[in-house]
């Protein structure tokens, strides 16, 4: 391989470095004691909430500076989501919806997705699990 040949790989390359990168972050199992509920004794006595997000960041730099600082720190915003988290909310709609506000508002997101799950929900019958999604991007 003669050098102009060589310029030319490294062309291609530089190429490939530049090329867009949509960037989706993924949190799972965010596990919160809450006090949720409809009725006041479930609000009173409290009860184990799982969370999952999604993030959808768009373009990030940290694809290429490999720096935190040019991306939505995960950490972060799990504390952001238990803060929300520790109000009391009648709903698991009411608690996605304002942990989507709250992301949607600190994080400089295209959109976020929020689940919330209970465990152990207090129903007569037996269920793995009761839960709720809410989707939102900024207004």
């Amino acid at each position: 391989m003669d050098l102009e040949d060589h310029d030319h790989d490294d062309d291609e390359l530089d190429e490939d470095e530049g090329a867009e990168s949509i960037v989706t972050i993924e949190i799972s199992g965010l596990s919160l004691y809450t006090h949720l509920g409809v009725s006041e004794e479930e609000r009173k006595v409290g009860q184990r909430t799982v969370i999952d997000l999604r993030l959808d960041v768009g373009e990030s730099d940290a694809t290429l500076t490999d720096r935190l600082e040019d991306t939505v720190d995960y950490a972060e915003v799990c504390q952001t989501v238990a803060l929300v988290a520790q109000q009391t909310f009648h709903t698991l709609e009411r608690l996605c919806s304002a942990v989507a506000d709250r992301l949607l508002a600190e994080y400089a997101l295209d959109s976020v997705w929020v689940k919330a799950a209970k465990p152990e929900p207090p129903i007569a019958l037996s269920v793995d699990e009761v839960a709720v999604e809410v989707w939102r991007e900024p207004a």
